[in-house]
């Protein structure tokens, strides 16, 4: 089992000395919340809370994703960073190929590149990107992606996209891993068909059990049998070690654990110490007695 340490919406400052602590206790990786804008006015409801609301993403320290991961990279030297997730079909692929790309070189083939769809429709408009059709065109991203980062030649004639033959240099001596995320069948399918695994956002453990089964169907129909498939997950049962034998058992390969909840209105005022005892405890408490 590997672990991935989750923060976010706290204050910037902190981001740097936790990867490094998380990095000395023996964290593979760590997580990266992406958010490109707070529109004064929405109605859209988040997906991922009981309620719906978002007001606890106002004034919140989003340091854009591909910088985030430049600042973290150069301050640690084995950390893995899995953006969870960046809202792919708002950006210009070209672009994030090139950025995600060039930040693993420099890392080493450090970064893991979890993508998703925006829940927000405000996202598309503010980029000048229709919401319809959106996942048709994550597809065609996450295909341009794939191509890019090859640092190959390479050209794409899609219903969105056209790309002449070209290529990015310098690529990342590995291949980026694709994680996709998302709940709906639609993304567990895309998860299986273009990625090399699935990121679980949070729910109950009935529903991320509902979740396993469907995906492994779903494996099942594609006739996916690869064994390095990657399934993240975020589960009460990571706590302990006898509920990472249950998660293993189920197939999960990753489970990501946080300690505070992040979900609340006006700024995380728990110090850096508390933060950076709170991980160190779960890591001498469950990491070193799993691995």
């Amino acid at each position: 089992m590997r672990f991935t340490y989750a923060e976010a919406m706290t204050r910037a400052e902190l981001y740097a000395p936790l990867a490094q602590a998380a990095e000395a206790a023996g964290y593979t990786s760590m997580t990266v919340a992406d958010s490109l804008i707070y529109p004064k006015e929405s109605d859209s409801r988040y997906p991922y809370t009981d309620t719906g609301d978002r007001e606890f993403l106002e004034d919140k320290e989003f340091i854009e994703t591909m910088i985030f991961c430049a600042h973290v990279f150069a301050v640690t030297k084995t950390l893995r960073l899995t953006p969870f997730v960046l809202k792919l079909p708002v950006r210009p692929p070209v672009l994030i190929a090139k950025q995600a790309a060039s930040v693993s070189f420099l890392s080493n083939n450090r970064l893991t590149m979890g993508v998703g769809l925006s829940p927000w429709p405000e996202d598309f408009v503010a980029m000048g990107v229709p919401w319809e059709k959106r996942g048709k065109r994550m597809d065609e991203c996450i295909d341009i992606f794939r191509g890019l980062t090859t640092g190959e030649f390479f050209e794409y004639h899609g219903d969105f996209y056209d790309i002449a033959e070209m290529k990015q240099t310098p690529a990342p001596t590995e291949p980026i891993p694709l994680l996709v995320g998302g709940h709906s069948d639609a993304a567990l399918r895309r998860a299986v068909r273009k990625g090399d695994g699935w990121m679980h956002a949070g729910g109950d453990g009935e529903e991320l059990d509902r979740l396993l089964t469907r995906l492994a169907e779903i494996r099942a129909e594609e006739g996916d049998t690869r064994d390095d498939f990657q399934i993240h997950v975020i589960s009460t049962d990571a706590y302990s070690v006898d509920g990472i034998k249950r998660l293993e058992d189920k197939g999960v390969t990753d489970c990501i654990v946080g300690f505070r909840v992040p979900y609340i209105k006006g700024q995380d005022t728990e110090p850096l110490e508390v933060k950076v005892a709170a991980l160190e405890r779960f890591a001498n408490g469950v990491i070193a007695k799993v691995n």
